[in-house]
């Protein structure tokens, strides 16, 4: 491979040569030799002021330019950065007053229901306690009424046999044969009614 590129190397000086020859006889002044020198001088000069323009008047512009940007750009990342870790704070924030207001509603609730439950158990005992104080009171007086109606029955109803006798016969009885007769019948009756 390093022959073949020797003979090419070759190759070609020997036809720059022909050429820059055959210029030189045919008129091209850049390939002619007394021309090299003011031919390299221009070219120097040309690309010396060319290289000082595009180096200390373009490329600091551009330079300049570039690095704004990218300083812009390196902002603009970190501000986009900044509101991503503030925006997952607060909706980290969010979640945790949501889960709190959650567990606080959740207890509310629960005291709530307690509450409502102690004052309906506290109700029912208040209310169960005046029923068997009602039932109470009127067993009492229902007690007390039987106790008391025979004595009343038998005083009604011998008076009202008196009556009755006295206006059918027109002359009084005595009330104690009376009285006897009404307690035999109650005595009878009351075993059927009171079960005494």
């Amino acid at each position: 491979m390093i022959k073949k590129i020797y003979f090419q190397l070759i190759f070609f000086s020997f036809l720059f040569s022909m050429e820059a020859f055959s210029a030189e006889s045919g008129g091209m002044p850049q390939l002619n030799p007394e021309f090299w020198i003011s031919q390299i001088f221009w070219l120097t000069l040309t690309f010396g002021i060319l290289y000082l323009v595009l180096s200390k008047l373009i490329l600091p512009k551009i330079s300049a330019n570039l690095e704004s940007r990218k300083s812009q750009i390196l902002e603009n990342i970190e501000a986009a950065e900044k509101q991503r870790e503030d925006s997952e704070t607060k909706l980290k924030d969010y979640e945790e007053i949501i889960s709190k207001s959650r567990l606080d509603a959740k207890t509310i609730f629960n005291q709530a229901r307690e509450k409502a439950l102690k004052d309906i158990n506290a109700k029912r005992e208040v209310l169960d306690k005046q029923i068997d104080d009602e039932i109470i009171k009127a067993e009492q007086e229902i007690k007390i009424l039987r106790e008391n109606a025979p004595d009343k029955i038998n005083k009604i109803a011998i008076e009202t046999s008196s009556e009755l006798v006295q206006k059918l016969i027109g002359a009084e009885i005595n009330n104690s044969s009376i009285s006897a007769i009404v307690d035999d019948l109650s005595r009878r009756n009351g075993d059927k009614y009171y079960g005494n």
